[in-house]
């Protein structure tokens, strides 16, 4: 008996290894517009917000046409210009392909835009094992819920039978803020104490570690249950 019926991934620090790259996108977008230069602390700590509320956090107070203008060098840096490598990390495609054949539902709630998901899904190849995914150009982005409440809605989950997987801040209030469950990985932006303050679940040092957690977790919650009858 599994506790959880829907698993919903952040995509970048949690499945795939693109830091570096999205660090360097941003660095070339603000070079590119003669902006003030941000250091690589500030520009890891957006990782995992929309676009528009990134820049906004980085250059608070610009004009909509400011906002604009980098949103577009940075789509020009990542979607074509930019060399950067990103990798998906050791164990998560085939974490991902045994979950499902597990039968769990299987969601991508993500702060990249849809052209940008698209892109990595195609280059890994992983498209066909999601049910379902979220971009920030397309809704509200986290911390918001509303990824997590449209994907719960699209695939008929409860917010009880819903994980939220992710290693950001904005992952875990997502999750809050959505009323479902929350899991963190140790291995992406956010620093685990940062994470472990939103009182996720647990706090997974490997992406391989997924499936094991959850064997445990629901034999966890078996036992609870038959504890808990008459």
């Amino acid at each position: 008996m599994q506790r959880f019926e829907l698993l919903v991934f952040d995509w970048d620090g949690t499945l795939m290894d693109s830091e570096a790259r999205i660090v360097a996108c941003l660095q070339g977008a603000i070079a590119d517009l003669g902006l003030p230069g941000r250091d690589v602390a500030a520009l890891r700590n957006i990782i995992g917000l929309g676009l528009a509320e990134a820049i906004e956090t980085l250059f608070p107070g610009s004009d909509a046409s400011t906002r604009q203008a980098v949103v577009e060098r940075y789509r020009h840096h990542f979607l074509v210009a930019d060399p950067t490598p990103s990798a998906l990390f050791e164990g998560a495609a085939e974490v991902l392909h045994g979950l499902a054949a597990q039968g769990y539902l299987l969601a991508v709630a993500t702060g990249k835009g849809r052209r940008g998901l698209d892109k990595v899904l195609e280059e890994t190849g992983l498209a066909p094992l999601f049910h379902a995914t979220r971009c920030a150009d397309e809704t509200f982005s986290k911390p918001h819920p509303q990824m997590l409440l449209e994907l719960m809605e699209h695939l008929g989950a409860d917010p009880q039978a819903t994980l939220m997987i992710g290693d950001t801040e904005y992952d875990m209030e997502m999750a809050r803020n959505a009323r479902t469950h929350a899991l963190a990985v140790s291995y992406g932006v956010h620093h685990p104490e940062r994470l472990l303050r939103h009182q996720p679940l647990g706090c997974l040092e490997r992406i391989g570690d997924l499936p094991a957690w959850l064997n445990e977790n629901s034999k966890l919650q078996i036992q609870h249950s038959e504890e808990a009858l008459p």
